[in-house]
């Protein structure tokens, strides 16, 4: 990949890493939570709630990663139209 960024593409690159971290911690939060809950005893209902929203948190910090990575192929300027289209597929048969 071309090691030369623009300042807007290191700058869109913190801001997408700042979201992960951002989105990784309010899962960290829900999966304590959860387990404090598990620990009180409270209602599984209420847990099984709690589990679909720490995935669902987690699942969208996947997708801002998988974006992530696409857009690095995308802006690979060593590869032709035909590589950064196989490395696209490659990223999602391999992590989706």
């Amino acid at each position: 990949m071309n090691d030369q960024i623009t300042p807007a593409e290191a700058l869109q690159l913190q801001e997408q890493q700042q979201a992960m971290l951002k989105r990784l911690a309010r899962v960290e939060g829900q999966v304590r939570g959860i387990q404090a809950m598990i620990k009180r005893g409270e209602d599984c209902e209420a847990i099984a709630q709690q589990f679909s929203a720490a995935r669902s948190a987690l699942d969208k910090a996947y997708r801002l990663m998988l974006t992530c990575l696409i857009e690095e192929a995308m802006h690979d300027q060593t590869q032709d139209t035909g590589e950064t289209l196989a490395r696209v597929r490659s990223i999602f048969t391999k992590y989706t």
